[in-house]
């Protein structure tokens, strides 16, 4: 069992620096201003794990500043989840169109 979650480890160590090398040229753009903002938990396996970084994702934006919908870009897969829920509680200025926001999410020493 132990050997199984060794190699699920180096799995998601070798598909995270996948992810990170083939968003390098990701632009991060910020048109419009965030109003609220909510921290990601830190997943208890990343503690134990003492996994740290950051996660890149993808934030549809309506018209009145709600979260759409998200996509992961890059990053963690640990984190990853616990990035999307914090990210879909943000708020955004109210905009006359939808827009595609690219935010990053970092979780750094816990």
């Amino acid at each position: 069992m132990r050997n199984i979650s060794i190699r699920c480890v180096v799995g998601i160590l070798a598909w995270t620096t996948f992810l990170d090398s083939s968003v390098a040229l990701a632009q991060v753009s910020s048109q419009r201003k965030i109003l609220t903002r909510v921290a990601p938990r830190y997943p208890e396996l990343a503690k134990r794990l003492h996994v740290q970084g950051t996660v890149r994702i993808e934030v549809v934006v309506r018209a009145n500043g709600k979260v759409k919908s998200t996509r992961v870009l890059g990053g963690n897969p640990v984190l990853a989840q616990s990035a999307i829920e914090a990210a879909q509680q943000w708020r955004f200025a109210v905009s006359q169109n939808e827009t595609t926001e690219i935010v990053q999410l970092a979780f750094v020493g816990q």
